[in-house]
C-alpha cells in the first residue's frame, strides 16, 4: 500500500509485511541493533526511511515488555490539574527527560493511599523504568517493594522517614518560621494558621514553624485545619466561619497556595480589607497572588532548582551512574508584597 495512505498507528508487523522482511529484523533496526545483528546498511536505511515517511511511532509500552526498558518515567502527584507547583515542576521535568530519551506518564493520586497503591501496581506490570512520587500517607510498603527490585524512586514535596529513598523537599519549618516572624515584626499579634487536616511531613513542619514563632513571642495560637477532599465551597465557608468566631485575628498564614485561594475568597466574603483588617501570607506562589490587589506575600519554592534536582537524581539512577541515596533539602524564599505590612 502507498505510504501516504498508511495509518500512523502502524505496527511493526505492518512495516515488515509492507517491506517484505521479518518482524524481528524491523525490531532490531528500530531498537538500534542493526550493526550488532549484522543487518546491512542498505536495509537499515530502507526501513528507517520508510518509518519516517509514514510517521511511525512505536508503542513504547510494548517495547518495554520486549526489552525490559520502556524509557518511561511515571510522575505521580496528588493532583496535577489543581496544583500550580506540580504543574510547573512537571513541565520542566518533561523537557529534561525528553532530551535524555525518556517520556513522562502523569497520574494523580488525589492524595489517597488506595489509589496510589493501585497505580503503582498497574505501572509496575508495564515495565515503567522509574517513579517520581509525592507520596500519600501509608504507601511505604509499596515504595520499599519498588526499591527492593532496584527500580529508581524519587520522592518529592514530602519524604517518608522510614524509607531510605532519594527525595527532594523544601525546608518547611524554618521557611514558615521566617514568615511568621515577619508578621510579628510588622506589629501583628493575633496570627492564625490554616492548613490541611493531615499528618504529611511537609504540613507538620510548616505547622511546627508557626508554633515555634508563636511560642517564642508568647502569643496565642489560632489553628484551623481543613479537609483535602472537602469541596472548595465547604472549605471557603469553614475558613470564613473560623474568622467570624475569632474576630481578633489580625493576620493569617495559609500553608499552601490552594488553601490561600480559598482563604482569599473567605476574606472577601466577610468584606475584610487586606492588610488593614487582616494581613495575609501563603506558602507557594502563583500568578493570582502576584496580581491580586493588594499583592499577596508568599513563601516561594524554587521550582527550577527543585525540578533540576529531581530529574538529575532520576536519570543518574536510571543510567546507573549513582547508587547513593540523596536527601536534598532546599530553602524557600519569603517574597514580601503588599498583603503583610500595615
Amino acid at each position: 500500500m502507498p505510504a501516504s495512505k498508511m495509518s500512523k498507528k502502524l505496527s511493526i508487523r505492518d512495516i515488515g509485511k509492507e517491506l517484505g522482511i521479518s518482524i524481528t529484523t524491523v525490531s532490531f533496526i528500530l531498537n538500534g541493533k542493526a550493526k550488532e545483528k549484522r543487518i546491512s546498511e542498505a536495509l537499515t536505511e530502507k526501513v528507517l526511511k520508510f518509518v519516517e515517511e509514514v510517521n511511525f511511532k512505536p508503542n513504547m509500552m510494548a517495547q518495554g515488555l520486549r526489552t525490559g526498558k520502556s524509557k518511561i518515567i511515571c510522575l505521580m502527584v496528588e493532583d496535577i490539574s489543581n496544583n500550580l507547583l506540580f504543574a510547573q515542576v512537571a513541565r520542566l521535568i518533561e523537557e529534561e527527560a525528553h532530551n535524555s530519551g525518556y517520556r513522562i506518564i502523569y497520574c494523580s493520586t488525589d492524595n489517597k493511599k488506595e489509589k496510589a497503591i493501585e497505580l503503582i501496581r498497574l505501572f509496575r506490570d508495564r515495565s515503567i523504568d522509574g517513579y517520581i512520587i509525592t507520596p500519600p500517607e501509608g504507601i511505604e510498603k509499596e515504595i520499599q517493594s519498588l526499591l527492593d527490585e532496584g527500580i529508581p524512586v524519587v520522592l518529592i514535596d514530602r519524604n517518608l522517614p522510614s524509607l531510605d529513598c532519594n527525595h527532594v523537599v523544601i525546608e518547611n519549618l524554618n521557611s514558615t518560621n521566617e514568615a511568621i516572624n515577619h508578621l510579628i515584626k510588622n506589629g501583628f499579634k493575633n496570627i492564625a494558621f490554616v492548613t490541611l487536616d493531615s499528618d504529611q511531613m511537609q504540613m507538620a513542619d510548616r505547622l511546627g514553624g508557626y508554633q515555634k514563632a508563636i511560642t517564642e513571642h508568647g502569643l496565642n495560637a489560632y489553628v484551623k485545619k481543613v479537609g483535602f477532599h472537602d469541596s472548595s465551597e465547604q472549605n471557603v465557608n469553614e475558613i470564613a466561619s473560623f474568622l467570624k468566631e475569632n474576630k481578633n485575628i489580625d493576620a493569617i498564614f495559609f500553608s499552601t497556595n490552594y488553601i490561600g485561594v480559598w482563604g482569599l475568597q473567605a476574606i472577601k466574603s466577610l468584606n475584610l480589607r487586606i492588610p488593614d483588617d487582616i494581613a495575609v501570607i501563603s506558602f507557594d506562589d502563583q500568578d493570582l497572588f502576584k496580581f491580586y490587589s493588594p499583592s499577596i506575600t508568599v513563601v516561594a519554592q524554587p521550582v527550577p532548582e527543585i525540578s533540576s534536582h529531581i530529574i538529575r537524581l532520576m536519570l543518574n539512577a536510571l543510567d546507573e551512574k549513582d547508587s547513593e541515596i540523596h536527601k536534598i533539602v532546599l530553602p524557600a524564599k519569603l517574597i514580601v508584597r503588599e498583603s503583610s505590612s500595615l
